[in-house]
């Protein structure tokens, strides 16, 4: 469903002339291919889940984010600009992000449910975390909520 979004709003950018959109939706769409390819078996001919377009499209947010701590540092604003437009293209596709009650009440709820009491249980806890909130949570965030929580 996430990928049909993704052709259909490249179609309605190049309707409406907007090369911005364009640019950032043709390189998300290059990147889900290639996620596609990397994914591919002989069982699995088929692309890959929502799941994993929303966590490849979070990685596609991270990497554009500390672009343009970098070209700020190096004084080209114009570059940081840029990427900063791609990053409001590809949050369009993204779910709500949660706050941050509502990801302390996500960390609480998956430590409650895996049993989890140490630092060693931290694995167990994100894996939860990223089945259920893929595309909803920073999960730089959760990790050091779900850290915070276990050593108390």
């Amino acid at each position: 469903m996430l990928r049909d979004n993704l052709n259909e709003a490249l179609k309605e950018a190049m309707r409406a002339r907007d090369m911005t959109t364009v640019g950032a939706v043709r390189l998300i769409l290059a990147k889900l291919k290639e996620v596609d390819i990397a994914a591919r078996t002989e069982a699995n001919r088929e692309g890959v889940a929502d799941d994993r377009i929303l966590s490849m499209l979070q990685g596609m947010i991270k990497q554009r984010n500390e672009s343009v701590v970098l070209y700020e540092k190096g004084n080209r604003p114009e570059l940081a600009e840029k990427e900063k437009a791609e990053i409001a293209v590809i949050e369009r596709f993204l779910p709500k992000q949660m706050d941050e009650a509502a990801v302390a009440a996500a960390v609480a709820e998956a430590m409650a449910s895996t049993g989890a009491k140490t630092v060693k249980d931290m694995g167990g806890v994100m894996a939860v975390l990223k089945g259920k909130y893929a595309g909803q949570m920073d999960f730089a965030k959760a990790s050091a909520a779900v850290r915070k929580a276990l050593v108390g």
